[in-house]
């Protein structure tokens, strides 16, 4: 059984996989990471499952203040059966990973899900906090990174620093044209969105030399944008909790000795 963590910036993703499925999933706010114990042995209790059940964990983060909390929570529980994403754990792979002290844990995570299931070079967008652009080549290696702000981050963005503007749902909207300030933030962000979207990977592929490099999105807000989903060959909400899936069963296949 392998336990799988995603820390994001809004929310911290856990998955529980056995055997050939995803078993278990819950989300808690990142922002509340110091009252974790008390959700995850909840869950633990939902699922019917100890902690001596699981066989490995790996956490990957992007939120350094949280980090060392809930990895020391994990270490808690499972010893050296908790592997956390970052350079160490990197060195074992069977393809480099560049700059391992810059690129985003989440990010090496999407870019081997994508690769062990496309085994090609292929582009991932990743519809979080961020707004993430992922190149892969053929060896599997991220080439490089573009990085926008994400759905909700530049609704809220308005919000904040814009007096009359409301936060307002990320509901599609029927016309571009805004016949109210809710749907007019809807219409500019949200179909604004879809543009800025697709003109990213064209210039990707324009780079590349391939108009027929795939992309793969992921990421809670990667459904939002409906006129997108022909322009993806799949979307996969689990992405980044495949990739640490992978590296799970990687290390136990190949370094079963790993104490990184």
């Amino acid at each position: 059984m392998i336990l799988a963590v995603d820390i994001g910036n809004t929310d911290m993703v856990f998955g529980v996989y056995s055997d050939t499925e995803w078993i278990h999933q819950f989300r808690h706010p990142t922002r509340e990471y110091a009252n974790l114990d008390g959700h995850l042995a909840d869950q633990m209790r939902v699922m019917n499952i100890d902690f001596s059940d699981i066989d490995m964990a790996v956490l990957s983060s992007v939120v350094p203040g949280a980090s060392p909390v809930v990895q020391r929570l994990l270490h808690h529980h499972l010893g050296d059966r908790l592997k956390v994403m970052g350079p160490d754990l990197y060195a074992l792979f069977p393809f480099a990973v560049s700059n391992p002290y810059e690129i985003g844990a989440d990010l090496v995570a999407n870019s081997i899900a994508a690769f062990s299931q496309l085994r090609t070079a292929c582009i991932v967008v990743d519809f979080g906090t961020a707004l993430t652009f992922s190149t892969i080549n053929s060896r599997g290696e991220i080439e490089g990174v573009a990085i926008a702000p994400g759905l909700k981050t530049a609704m809220k963005s308005l919000f904040m620093n814009a007096a009359q503007l409301p936060e307002v749902p990320l509901d599609w909207p029927d016309s571009v044209i805004g016949k109210g300030t809710a749907h007019a933030l809807q219409a500019g962000i949200l179909k604004g969105y879809v543009g800025l979207v697709r003109e990213l990977i064209h210039q990707i592929r324009v780079e590349k030399n391939n108009q027929h490099l795939p992309v793969i999105a992921t990421g809670g807000l990667s459904e939002i944008l409906p006129p997108l989903n022909n322009d993806f060959l799949t979307i996969d909400r689990n992405l980044t909790l495949e990739g640490l899936k992978w590296v799970a069963e990687f290390i136990q296949s190949n370094h079963s000795g790993a104490t990184v």
